[in-house]
């Protein structure tokens, strides 16, 4: 008796082990990753040239960067055009994120968003223009005010890479398509 109690129980055992084998083989299946690039790119030309054709100020896109460069959003907001809010992100090479963002409201809540809380560092060169650095927990950010608008190139990307595209970024010109 106690030899057929060994079996049952050995033969319980195996059958459990399978369906949990099933189990993990039905999991390992369905979660399966295919090799397409996660990040969904976007193409922001269309919504760059309608916000430019109702900014109150020439609006800033990136041009001429490397490839692998991939944008991921934009977004205009004009409802006050005393503070419009201009935005494109972007995904770097590296796989960092990089963000313009322009404004012509107030400066200073402006440039504390959207530096993530970010304390002035410095000056950077950037085209032959002067940026000042900011520096946060999370982001870096070089920002400029020019002609009553407020520019933040910000990011996780290292300060080498945002003044990259900072110098990449190029007015918005009536008629002009971008290449995003």
């Amino acid at each position: 008796m106690a030899e057929k109690r060994g079996i049952q129980t050995v033969r319980s055992m195996v059958i459990s082990l399978g369906v949990v084998g099933i189990v993990v083989v039905a999991l390992l299946i369905a979660g399966r990753h295919s090799a397409q690039d996660p990040v969904k790119r976007i193409d922001y030309s269309v919504k760059f040239q309608q916000a430019s054709q109702d900014a109150p100020y020439p609006l800033l896109a990136p041009t001429g960067l490397p490839g692998r460069w991939r944008a991921t959003s934009a977004e205009y907001q004009g409802m006050d055009p005393a503070a419009t809010a201009w935005h494109v992100g972007l995904i770097s090479p590296d796989g960092d994120y990089v963000a313009v963002e322009q404004s012509n409201g107030t400066p200073a809540p402006f440039v504390k968003d959207k530096s993530k809380n970010g304390t002035a560092v410095g000056e950077r060169d950037v085209a032959g223009e002067q940026w000042q650095t900011y520096d946060g927990d999370k982001y870096r950010s070089l920002v400029r005010t020019k002609d009553g608008v407020t520019t933040v190139v910000t990011g996780t990307a290292p300060y080498d890479t945002l003044a990259q595209f900072a110098a990449a970024l190029k007015p918005s010109v009536a008629g002009q398509p971008i290449n995003g």
